[in-house]
């Protein structure tokens, strides 16, 4: 799919991880996605790389406004590192029968969803009053943590979380984003 927006042009392209394209491969070796190949010849391969070099073309909601304060700098490499793990562990315990699920998911919400719900009980975004950069950046795994026992997450204790979350799967830019061509 090509777009065309605003001066910027790009094209994107779905893959599969089971039979990567020849094409991905050179452009980058570690053959993750997202991948970024910019026009100045640049590939830019980490998922929040991506999003700052795209809101530094254009940002029209002020997405990068404080986005790399220290506090929401430690929610990203929370969310990045150690939520990553567990929520890993919690979606794919049969693959880690050292402990149980519940144990995964206890480990993923202590270390993130905590901090989570009691900033959002303050401010409807983790950014404040405004979404930024750590919201857009946190919520889709906060999505997938979600996604592993729906009716379990539905009756949590994470309330503020809940609505955030729902928020922006309800919001038009991720249903747009997700709907299918």
């Amino acid at each position: 799919m090509a777009i065309h927006q605003a001066g910027i042009d790009c094209e994107i392209h779905e893959v599969s991880l089971r039979n990567k394209p020849q094409a991905l491969l050179e452009l980058s070796p570690k053959a993750t996605v997202p991948v970024l190949h910019c026009a100045d010849g640049r590939v830019i391969e980490q998922s929040l790389e991506i999003m700052q070099w795209a809101l530094a073309q254009r940002d029209p909601d002020g997405w990068l406004t404080n986005w790399d304060q220290s506090d929401n700098q430690h929610l990203i490499s929370a969310n990045d590192g150690v939520f990553k793990h567990w929520l890993d562990r919690y979606k794919y315990f049969e693959r880690y029968p050292q402990e149980p699920q519940s144990y995964y998911r206890t480990q993923a919400e202590e270390c993130l969803l905590t901090v989570l719900e009691s900033r959002l009980r303050q401010a409807p975004y983790l950014g404040g009053d405004q979404p930024c950069m750590v919201d857009v950046a946190i919520f889709p795994f906060v999505r997938q943590f979600s996604a592993v026992e729906k009716e379990w997450f539905a009756l949590s204790k994470w309330g503020a979380v809940s609505t955030w979350l729902n928020s922006w799967l309800e919001s038009y830019i991720f249903t747009a984003v997700m709907a299918k061509a």
